[in-house]
């Protein structure tokens, strides 16, 4: 954790107009500097810095800020990076309160480790889109593709000639261990399991274009190879590597920053030619899972740059089978703010070919309509279900019971039951008593969650554990930072109007950073205009007055937190109690229930 008052140092040292006069070209006037804003596509300026309150505002979009939550927003950088850079700039030290000394030498090697392989992988690039230029064969398929000179240097488009060792002439030693890590090298000897001096060592890409698969940040972390014939594979993707995490990144992430906001929405796709076939039709938002099925760490990043996701699938099979996968990683994260769609195409096209067939205007037409995530829930649920059976209305249920308790507590879930309950042709009343308040998740839980599901309804126990975790953040909102991504994936699967809560906090917090409580509380108050009760609760948060505070409120949050696991795993175990259920399922349940608050107990004791 950064201190915030080395924070509020850094800010204090930092020219916000130098700052962002690097990146957007400014003008003075009067005591401000104005220019055209770089959140959104203006031809009037309306983005303006004041050197005074060493802020940034977009009269346009909205976009507000310090010198820390430009770069995170312009840069896409997490707020410890941007804090980080900023440091480097005014010759600051960034002082690590919560790690040991060990840890921290163990962090910088693998930060120097990950940077000569970024440093590595960037070489290779430009080694490649020097082969492209030289190579009338791949030009002329790119040419052929609709693709222009323009937008094949935005994407930095590259060609891996049809050599074994094509990388030798660009790397000092070619036997260089880095180039293995990286994976543009590979050990014939390592691959055999043999350590042998005598190994050969061959380019992984040949005879391909090559797509440099960029972080969000922009920096080289791998490649996508796409053959110029018809040999197979068609696709071949760097391996995983300390710096490539096909389950973690998109492609074209970093390219369609600028598009996710001018347009609204991330359009998902598979394939590195979609991306770049749709950016040069105009659809610069558009990105693409990495020859893996959509996860929920992509859906996570997605949601960090917009509220909105369209997924675009082939209408065939396969593209079915991607959609649910896709739709069961959007489920957990479907807040009533957000929406998720999904868009079939022909079986006999891909977005590229489409684009390319039938122009732009027809594909911006499929996106608008575009299948509601209810709907696809509802659709995927009665696939194969004969609806006008009992039968087959109780399969249709049964396929939807862990699909629904998947979503986030709020109006989505709640109307979602209803339309269940109507296809099913039972009274809402009736559904909710079968289902009672299951939240099951929808597959095994990772290792590194809790297995434990929390009610729908907040109890009033709770319900004061939750205010207490609310109003901590307010004090201290850079606590957000602290807590990982399974705690706040727990914390935006509570009730309403919690989870609007916390996504408030989330939002405010990797925006602009720290946020003082007064302000942070003037959005919770916006926000809690979402829900009927929300202003009550925010109202009784703000008037709590802590007589006592704690020297340490991380701690203290953490405690919270663990005691709001304590209190849903026995309102879980109360409520399968109430129910009287001796099935094996209940009974297995409750078992695992009474471990995990022993071990919790046990913990807060």
């Amino acid at each position: 954790m950064i201190p915030p008052a080395f924070v509020h140092d850094l800010l204090s040292r930092v020219d916000l107009v130098d700052l962002v006069g690097r990146y957007v070209p400014l003008k003075k006037a009067g005591i401000n500097h104005k220019g055209l804003c770089p959140f959104h596509a203006e031809k009037s300026p309306s983005f303006i810095v004041s050197p005074t309150r060493q802020t940034y505002h977009c009269f346009g979009c909205g976009a507000h800020g310090n010198a820390v939550g430009f770069l995170m927003e312009h840069s896409a950088m997490g707020f410890i990076d941007a804090v980080r850079d900023l440091a480097q700039q005014v010759g600051l030290k960034v002082p690590e309160e919560d790690s040991t000394p060990a840890e921290r030498e163990r962090a910088a090697a693998l930060k120097k480790r990950q940077t000569t392989l970024s440093e590595a992988l960037e070489q290779a690039a430009t080694h490649y889109q020097r082969e492209l230029k030289a190579s009338p064969q791949a030009i002329h398929y790119l040419k052929q593709r609709g693709l222009s000179g323009e937008v094949a240097a935005r994407f930095g488009l590259g060609f891996a000639p049809d050599s074994w060792r094509g990388l030798a002439n660009v790397f000092p030693r070619y036997d260089d261990p880095v180039l293995e890590e990286s994976g543009m090298v590979i050990s014939a000897a390592a691959a055999d399991g043999n350590d042998g001096v005598d190994a050969k060592r061959y380019d992984r890409f040949r005879g391909r274009i090559m797509f440099p698969i960029r972080s969000v940040q922009g920096e080289v972390i791998g490649f996508g190879g796409r053959v110029l014939d018809r040999a197979e594979p068609k696709y071949l993707n760097s391996p995983e590597t300390p710096v490539f995490s096909k389950g973690r990144e998109l492609y074209g992430l970093h390219e369609a920053r600028i598009g996710l906001r001018q347009r609204g929405y991330a359009l998902v796709v598979e394939g590195y030619m979609d991306v770049v076939a749709l950016a040069q039709a105009g659809f610069t938002n558009a990105v693409a899972t990495l020859g893996t099925a959509c996860t929920s760490e992509h859906i996570q990043k997605l949601f960090r740059f917009t509220e909105a996701i369209v997924f675009s699938f082939d209408g065939d099979a396969a593209g079915r089978r991607a959609a649910s996968r896709a739709l069961e990683a959007s489920l957990p994260h479907a807040t009533d703010t957000r929406s998720v769609r999904f868009l079939f195409l022909p079986s006999e096209h891909d977005p590229d070919s489409y684009v390319r067939a039938l122009g732009a205007a027809a594909f911006e037409a499929r996106v608008n309509e575009a299948v509601p995530l209810s709907n696809q829930l509802m659709a995927l649920a009665s696939e194969g279900c004969e609806l006008s059976s009992a039968e087959g209305r109780a399969r249709m249920l049964a396929n939807a019971k862990p699909l629904w308790a998947a979503l986030p507590a709020g109006v989505l879930q709640r109307q979602l039951l209803g339309e269940l309950a109507l296809l099913a042709r039972l009274e809402l009343a009736e559904l909710q008593t079968l289902w009672g308040s299951v939240a099951a998740p929808l597959a095994k839980p990772h290792s590194h969650r809790q297995a434990w599901r929390s009610p729908v309804r907040v109890s009033k126990g709770a319900a004061n554990l939750l205010d207490r975790a609310v109003w901590l953040l307010i004090q201290r909102s850079e606590l957000w930072l602290t807590l990982d991504d399974a705690v706040h994936d727990e914390l935006a699967a509570k009730a309403a109007p919690y989870d609007l809560f916390f996504g408030c906090i989330e939002r405010q917090v990797l925006e602009h950073g720290p946020v003082g409580a007064s302000t942070l509380l003037e959005s919770l108050r916006d926000t809690a205009t979402q829900h009927p009760q929300g202003g009550v609760v925010i109202e009784r948060i703000a008037q709590f007055h802590d007589p006592e505070p704690q020297a340490s409120l991380l701690q203290e949050l953490q405690r919270v937190l663990e005691r709001l696991r304590l209190k849903d795993v026995e309102d879980e175990l109360e409520l399968l109690f109430e129910s009287g259920s001796i099935s094996a399922d209940a009974q297995q349940r409750s078992c695992e229930l009474m471990a995990i608050r022993a071990q919790l107990k046990a913990k807060l004791a």
